[in-house]
């Protein structure tokens, strides 16, 4: 069995100020060229799907568009689950309808108790569906107090399976070890938000989420397909693609990575003001996502307003280093890649000149995890 492997498409995603839609509208029409090319037998989706709960008209017609090319042009079966980002109920909406064209939905955990079973030449395939859930869901759906972590809410969820034969599981969560970008919310604030890749082993394919750059564990069993664009200058050096996954009778699996071209690509530049200005051509093309890197030491006029003369779509700018009024020299790097909570004690430390006590830690956590699931969950 041939199977597109995709995650993390983040439709309706904001990057500093400016909509991608036009972008992720590209990408995914040379995603629908693709099927035409390799001819998958079904195609997964492992979560975030929109950017946010409520995701602008925009990302919601581009998905609609999408789905229907997939079902009605092309006739291949898609699996979707919900991941950190998506509203679980809302993704799910008309999805018994979609079902009968192939298109499964699956957003909240209760929908996901029986897998999916597809056919090839060779027989059955399973899927097994695990959506984005914070441990007490599944505490609370499988009456397991075992469940008190994401990798022990793992576990049960895999453990409630016989899983025999050729199998599939999507899931939307971080691997213990994976390789990280700024672009991914954690799934946890202050907690441990890892999963062990051993609970995969039963498993042919596991077909990961959340993770933004193509990575694997296993023996390249389980895999992060990445996400369909660059959603963050950390992520400039990434290439981007989709994965073809074939399951042989036998349950082997050999994959292959196909990149997509951006409309726009999304670099970082460094250089002095006057370097920048004077010489363009030397930067590549200038209506690529940029952010520039000053390496000029004194004080610069307008940096932002000169270059975007030159640069229309220069969307950050930040100096090597920066000269704090304490005298030492503090680099924009120092903060990229802090957890929020880690960003909060510094601040607290900033303004008291002393470190958050474990009471003062846990009402920020407490805080920060209610606000996430308010957002997610649209209760706010």
């Amino acid at each position: 069995m041939r199977i597109l492997h995709t995650a993390d498409w983040h439709l309706g995603r904001l990057f500093h100020g400016t909509h991608l839609t036009n972008d992720q509208s590209h990408l995914l029409d040379q995603f629908i060229d693709l099927l035409a090319d390799q001819k998958p037998d079904v195609i997964v989706l492992s979560g975030d799907v929109y950017d946010r709960a409520y995701p602008p008209v925009e990302a919601v017609e581009l998905l609609d568009e999408t789905l229907a090319r997939i079902a009605i042009d092309h006739n291949i079966p898609m699996l979707i689950i919900a991941g950190n980002h998506d509203n679980p109920s809302r993704l799910e909406f008309g999805s018994r309808l979609m079902t009968d064209r192939g298109i499964y939905l699956f957003g909240r955990l209760t929908s996901c108790d029986t897998p999916i079973v597809l056919q090839d030449a060779d027989g059955p395939v399973t899927f097994y569906l695990a959506p984005y859930c914070e441990p007490a869901e599944v505490r609370a759906h499988l009456q397991d107090d075992a469940a008190v972590c994401f990798d022990s809410a793992m576990r049960s969820l895999v453990g409630r399976h016989q899983v025999n034969g050729r199998s599939v599981l999507l899931s939307h969560s971080f691997v213990h070890g994976g390789s990280v970008s700024d672009s991914e919310r954690p799934l946890s604030i202050g907690g441990a938000d890892t999963v062990s890749a051993d609970h995969f082993l039963p498993f042919s394919y596991v077909a990961l989420g959340h993770l933004h750059q193509p990575q694997s564990f296993n023996g390249g069993r389980v895999r992060y397909s990445g996400s369909l664009m660059k959603y963050s200058f950390n992520e400039a050096a990434q290439r981007k693609s989709v994965s073809i996954v074939e399951i042989d009778a036998a349950g082997e699996i050999q994959t292959e990575e196909f990149q997509l071209t951006p409309r726009r690509d999304m670099r970082v530049i460094r250089g002095t003001l006057e370097e920048l200005l004077q010489r363009p051509d030397d930067y590549g093309p200038r209506d690529d996502y940029l952010m520039a890197t000053l390496l000029d030491e004194g004080a610069v006029y307008d940096a932002m307003g000169r270059l975007r003369d030159v640069y229309p779509n220069l969307m950050h700018l930040e100096r090597a280093a920066q000269l704090e009024g304490d005298g030492e020299i503090r680099r924009a790097s120092d903060i990229v890649g802090k957890s929020d909570l880690d960003l909060f004690n510094d601040f607290m430390q900033a303004m008291t000149s002393s470190e958050m006590t474990p009471e003062q830690t846990e009402v920020f956590v407490e805080v920060a995890e209610e606000i996430r699931r308010e957002e997610r969950e649209g209760t706010s």
